[in-house]
């Protein structure tokens, strides 16, 4: 699924009413699939590898084939205070339109989240691999 939600926003590109970057704000529980998204996502970008930031917050990845210029994979697990991610430079991420950004546990930092982010939850799902995921 990952995929093909990044082949459409790929191709659709920016809508020219929308300001910032194209944030999907993942949440739900561990295990619930947002990392497998995310890499299914990278590879609909025709990303190769895409390793977690857990431990380093974020990771850019330079895209230069789309109207995007980077595509952020953050890891907000480890976030205590969203303001700790101001250090980081996050607001001048959200705020390139230039960029995308897939940001696990989003929930986390949803208070400076802009209200136009695209929120997904992931849940487990009836049986073993079963997923749902909710926008």
């Amino acid at each position: 699924m990952g995929e093909k939600v990044a082949q459409k926003i790929a191709k659709g590109g920016r809508r020219k009413s929308a300001r910032g970057a194209v944030i999907l704000a993942l949440t739900g529980e561990l295990g619930s699939g947002k990392t497998t998204f995310v890499q299914g996502f990278f590879r609909g970008l025709g990303l190769k590898r895409a390793a977690s930031p857990t431990f380093i917050i974020f990771r850019r990845f330079a895209i230069r084939h789309l109207p995007f210029a980077n595509a952020y994979h953050v890891d907000a697990y480890r976030i205590k205070k969203p303001k700790e991610l101001s250090a980081l430079g996050f607001k001048e991420i959200l705020d390139d339109p230039k960029n995308i950004v897939l940001i696990e546990w989003a929930e986390k930092i949803r208070r400076i989240l802009p209200e136009d982010a695209h929120r997904l939850k992931f849940e487990h799902g009836g049986r073993g691999n079963e997923r749902k995921i909710s926008l």
